[in-house]
């Protein structure tokens, strides 16, 4: 019997130990805190970094320290500024205020200083904001196309017209007198022997259709006068000699490969200025010849 009880004690000892064993690995203890404690979930790969919530520090800076001695070192200073440098060139130089150059640009401020009344131009030959502006007012008073600011051929012979011609050729004597300069195709007013229009630009008879010189008197006038043999409206009609007078031109007054029949072409404002001017028994003097004619 007493080996039997031995038996059975060293038996329960044995199971007691082996579900001890087993009650520690399968369900530690949770609020553990002792120093021989497992260590909480994590604790490494905290203290080396591998999986800790990243902040920014930790994002950023591998990706401020590395690339910059990178990007210092590949994309070099010179290009930067390269392209405020060159960018205002265009805008200073060719065309400062919109207004390419034209090749007449000195001779243009010449005359337009000269004329005056388009604001002021500094004559250097060079295309400033100023004279960008002077230079559109000329084309516009005159109907010059494009009105783009450009010194060109037109504008140079129209400038030149006008700042050539002199007044005082016409002998007007008293009352309103219609002045033509059929040589530089100019026209211009005179009320008493004092000008009382400047000279603007006309157009008159082309080859076979001669504006002839002399001193006329205006005998008929109307507002809109249609013309039998051309079949055209004549705006502001005022006629002095020979079915030839002066009206509104209907194409562009600056094509000079064309011409009128013998009138006297005008650009819309100044028919309508003439029209107010003028009357029956106005005088119309014409000096010169149309080159060509």
């Amino acid at each position: 019997m007493k080996r039997v009880r031995i038996t059975s004690r060293l038996v329960a000892l044995v199971v007691v130990t082996l579900v001890g064993a087993g009650a520690c690995a399968l369900d530690p203890p949770s609020g553990g805190s002792g120093g021989g404690g497992a260590a909480p979930a994590g604790a490494a790969e905290q203290t080396s970094g591998a999986s800790a919530a990243p902040g920014t520090d930790q994002r950023d800076q591998p990706a401020t320290t590395a690339p910059e001695p990178t990007a210092s070192r590949t994309t070099p200073p010179k290009p930067r500024p390269s392209p405020t440098r060159t960018a205002p060139k265009p805008a200073t130089s060719t065309t400062p205020a919109g207004c390419p150059q034209g090749e007449q640009q000195r001779a243009v401020e010449t005359y337009l200083a000269q004329l005056g009344g388009f604001g002021a131009v500094t004559v250097d030959g060079r295309q400033s904001a100023a004279d960008c502006v002077a230079i559109k007012k000329f084309q516009q008073r005159y109907d010059i196309r494009p009105a783009a600011g450009r010194a060109g051929p037109t504008t140079y012979d129209v400038a030149k017209r006008l700042a050539t011609t002199d007044t005082s050729r016409c002998r007007a004597g008293s009352g309103t007198t219609f002045c033509i300069d059929l040589t530089r195709q100019t026209t211009w007013v005179m009320r008493n022997g004092k000008v009382l229009v400047k000279p603007t630009v006309t157009r008159t008879g082309m080859s076979g259709y001669r504006t002839p010189a002399g001193t006329f008197t205006i005998n008929y006038r109307n507002v809109k006068e249609w013309s039998n043999p051309y079949e055209v409206w004549l705006p502001y009609w005022q006629h002095f000699t020979q079915g030839m007078g002066f009206h509104e031109t209907t194409t562009y007054l600056h094509n000079k490969s064309i011409g009128s029949h013998g009138c006297v072409n005008l650009l819309h404002r100044d028919a309508v200025r003439y029209w107010e001017l003028g009357k029956v028994g106005s005088r119309v003097v014409l000096i010169g010849r149309r080159p060509g004619t």
